[in-house]
């Protein structure tokens, strides 16, 4: 899809510098997808210590308690 943007072409460059990435097309669909990622990740860090799921990762793993 071909869509206009007005960026700053200082904060473009110095994306694409410091990704090494060497097409404005290709850095700026990495910093949506990277957006995305940690859009995603911050909301499932709101169930943190809300969720119990009583597993028991040693038989899950199939491990032997020494002890």
């Amino acid at each position: 899809m071909r869509t206009t943007l007005d960026l700053p072409e200082e904060l473009l460059n110095e994306a694409m510098k410091v990704t090494r990435i060497n097409t404005k097309t290709k850095v700026i669909i990495t910093a949506l997808e990277d957006l995305i990622r940690k859009t995603k990740i911050s909301e499932l860090k709101e169930f943190k210590g809300k969720v119990d799921l009583n597993i028991d990762l040693n038989s899950l793993r199939g491990r032997q308690c020494r002890y």
